[in-house]
């Protein structure tokens, strides 16, 4: 199905693997992306009453249909309607929280131009209202994900016209905190946010 933004510029899901980001992490991972370790982590936090998350879901406005057979209906254009947030939102702990999760297979820096602005004050703005707000970055070549604040992303954002535009790694490492490979859930990232509040 084609997707497209409303000034009709062709949809591309930076989220969608390539070759470089689909390779398997371990054994038991094998094919998984990040987004499907995520929403799997999500079911398992749900079924045992740990959080309530889900993958927030983008408003389109469907504009052709075919209908190739009486009983089906396959959906050939669409358009987003607005800007997409971040990718999750929910609740864990009695607290509302939100975070977006991105890959990268740069092993030095994670590139600024994976997030948007509308991200970015989104983050803020869940922040303003005392929520949790943070990133899942996966350096892809390193086979390591880190769960990071908000506050981090919006501090190299804020200077990205006078400074560099990209997070180093190394300071992802030293303000995060990186997740590891589980087996249920594959990628329990409660567990790092538990730590991100320890150090608080």
């Amino acid at each position: 199905m084609a997707i497209n933004y409303p000034n009709g510029q062709k949809f591309v899901d930076p989220n969608t693997p390539t070759k470089s980001t689909s390779q398997p992490t371990n054994q038991a991972k094998r094919g998984m992306t990040l987004e499907e370790e995520l929403n799997h982590a999500n079911a398992y936090y749900l079924a045992t009453d740990r959080a309530v998350i889900y993958k927030k879901p983008t408003p389109i406005q469907i504009v052709h249909v075919d209908y190739p057979a009486r009983s089906a209906a396959k959906i050939t254009e669409g358009y987003f309607r607005e800007a997409s947030t971040t990718d999750y939102n929910g609740v864990y702990n009695g607290k509302y929280i939100d975070f977006d999760a991105k890959e990268t297979a740069n092993k030095q820096s994670f590139p600024l131009k994976n997030v948007h602005a509308h991200q970015v004050e989104h983050l803020k703005r869940v922040q303003a209202q005392a929520g949790l707000a943070f990133m899942i970055i996966r350096f892809t070549s390193r086979q390591e994900t880190f769960a990071i604040w908000a506050d981090l992303l919006i501090q190299f954002w804020d200077q990205q016209q006078t400074q560099r535009k990209s997070i180093p790694y190394a300071e992802i490492a030293e303000n995060g905190v990186k997740i590891p490979f589980g087996l249920n859930p594959s990628l329990p990232y409660l567990d790092a946010i538990d730590l991100l509040l320890a150090q608080r």
